[in-house]
């Protein structure tokens, strides 16, 4: 986070603990849709819509509200598995046609009977990203929560496009937000016309009906909507999205490059255009144990570079993200640097 954006949401204590159904925190989170729509030039019909929860939330919103019939998911690694278990594990959906590649590697969902599409942007898990346009008929539904602020799209390649606001927009957790095409909206009325028990919270439609009156169906997460609205005047300030995305990308290739420059490092995906540019994952050789590497940095004041758990790889994973000074990669290669040579 910022400091100046800290700073900010210090100064509007006035602000925080207010109702959501008042207009200053209404106006706030009209302020944000807004600041989203301007900064993805959003097509014409698309809306921005926000819920209580976070991105996992939307997984099962989805399941219950967004797939007709049957869905097709694209799984390469934690996240995007996730979103397919919950459709598999549903008992009003078919079977979902699941296409799941070895880690570091892309995988996009099958084309073929399904009426949904799902995938990740960008697996923070690995540190892979995926291509963003339609693969057929259906809606296309994709999880950008570590993408979202920090690369380039056309959001008119998807039907919902979904993020959490704790990676690039340098907030914190609370709330999902979308970008909904028109198709989407009409595909959650149709479920719901057709009868399919929806919880309230997992009812696209209550959240799409809440939106629309600049609030969410229980009290959002003030603090992160601050937060967000000073990211987003940062961004748009910066020069918008192609900025952030070229700062993004600065970053990480700054990490590539060390990698590719020492016998001991090696970038963990393969493909280069399969590189994430907001989260780059960097294999270590053996002989350098990485949780103990890890361990010496965090002594000394630098944080989360650690792998995904479950990955269980000897590993560095560090976010590139927007707020996330470049200087200050080149600063942490320098720190890799000092600390390999001593151990």
């Amino acid at each position: 986070m910022r400091p100046a954006a800290l700073s900010y949401l210090a100064s509007r204590s006035d602000i925080l603990g207010t109702s959501h159904r008042k207009p200053p925190v209404r106006e706030l989170i009209g302020r944000v849709q807004s600041m989203l729509a301007e900064l993805y030039d959003l097509p014409d019909g698309y809306e921005v819509v926000l819920g209580n929860g976070g991105a996992s939330l939307v997984w099962d919103m989805a399941t219950f509200s967004l797939v007709e019939e049957k869905s097709s998911h694209g799984v390469f690694g934690e996240f995007s598995r996730k979103f397919a278990a919950a459709a598999k594990g549903s008992p009003f959906l078919a079977d979902p046609d699941i296409v799941e590649a070895p880690a570091g590697t892309v995988a996009l969902p099958k084309v073929g009977d399904a009426d949904t599409y799902a995938w990740a942007h960008n697996e923070t898990s690995t540190g892979v990203i995926a291509k963003v346009e339609r693969l057929g008929e259906g809606l296309m539904l994709v999880d950008g929560t570590s993408a979202a602020g920090g690369t380039t799209l056309d959001v008119g390649e998807t039907d919902l496009y979904y993020f959490s606001p704790q990676k690039n927009f340098s907030s914190d957790g609370g709330v999902w937000l979308a970008f909904a095409s028109p198709a989407a909206i009409e595909r959650a009325a149709k479920v719901e016309e057709s009868g399919r028990y929806v919880p309230q919270i997992l009812n696209f439609n209550a959240a799409l009906s809440n939106s629309r009156k600049q609030q969410t169906l229980n009290t959002p997460s003030i603090a992160t909507m601050l937060l967000m609205e000073s990211q987003l005047r940062w961004m748009l300030d910066l020069g918008g999205l192609e900025a952030v995305a070229k700062r993004c990308r600065r970053s990480s290739n700054i990490l590539y490059r060390w990698a590719e420059a020492h016998t001991f490092a090696a970038p963990f995906v393969q493909k280069a255009e399969d590189r994430s540019p907001v989260i780059a994952t960097i294999d270590l050789d053996a002989s350098i144990d990485a949780t103990y590497l890890i361990s010496v940095l965090r002594d000394n004041g630098i944080l989360d570079v650690d792998p995904y758990r479950s990955l269980g790889r000897n590993q560095l994973r560090i976010g590139c993200y927007a707020s996330v000074d470049p200087e200050d990669i080149e600063a942490l290669t320098d720190c890799l640097n000092y600390v390999v040579e001593r151990l």
